[in-house]
């Protein structure tokens, strides 16, 4: 059974048709694993500070802005995280040093995922 839906996307309306499979049709397609998200890319120093920075939705990291051993100040962006196709910076929540920097460019991270430590000053 076909069903059809009206979809707008980014201002542009579009009819699209879907159809509908059943449970062994679902069973039988070959599913390809992509790139995991990674937990945490450990590319620190292994040192770690005390305020965990993470990441507050899953996406990608475009880059990173601040290096271990960096002074920042609250507010300061530490990386920059793309989701949905929207740029996210990630933001020190203190004025203080990173200590780790534990994501590098271009790694895809879930909700949670520590992306750097710092300390406060």
């Amino acid at each position: 059974m076909n069903k059809r839906y009206s979809v707008t996307v980014n201002g542009s309306v579009y009819d699209v048709m879907v159809e509908e499979r059943d449970a062994a049709y679902a069973a039988s397609v070959p599913v390809s694993a992509g790139k995991p998200l990674s937990a945490s890319a450990p590319v620190s120093s292994g040192k770690e500070g005390d305020i965990k920075i993470q990441a507050p939705m899953p996406g990608n990291i475009v880059s990173i802005r601040l290096g271990e051993g960096d002074k920042v100040n609250a507010g300061e962006s530490i990386a920059v995280l793309e989701a949905m196709k929207m740029e996210n910076d990630i933001v020190a929540p203190a004025a203080g040093v990173i200590v780790s920097i534990n994501v590098q460019k271009g790694d895809a991270v879930n909700t949670g995922t520590i992306l750097a430590t710092m300390t406060a000053v």
